[in-house]
């Protein structure tokens, strides 16, 4: 997995390195655009969608971690202008 992220395969939240999942941060609509950009971290399986605290049941969690991708992009492909073009819509506009 290439993630622009994290460089090591561990739990970016735990830090373990036993039963990952792969979580595309800007899932189903912009999976393809997450996998393109390396907007993807791993994730312990029941911080993934294993349990009612992972990212896919935890709205305060996937905000975060979409706030960090943009940052990142921002950092490495463009303006927050270019991100929201691309993207849709700004995640860190949303204070």
């Amino acid at each position: 997995m290439n993630s622009i992220i994290q460089s090591e395969k561990r739990c970016y939240i735990t830090g373990d390195t036993n039963n990952l999942h792969c979580h595309h941060i800007f899932g189903s609509a912009n999976r393809k655009l997450s996998e393109k950009y390396g907007l993807k971290v791993w994730l312990r399986a029941d911080w993934h969608n294993m349990s009612n605290y992972g990212v896919h049941f935890n709205r305060e969690l996937d905000l975060q971690l979409k706030k960090t991708a943009q940052l990142k992009w921002e950092e490495k492909f463009g303006s927050r202008q270019d991100f929201r073009r691309i993207f849709g819509k700004s995640w860190l506009d949303m204070e």
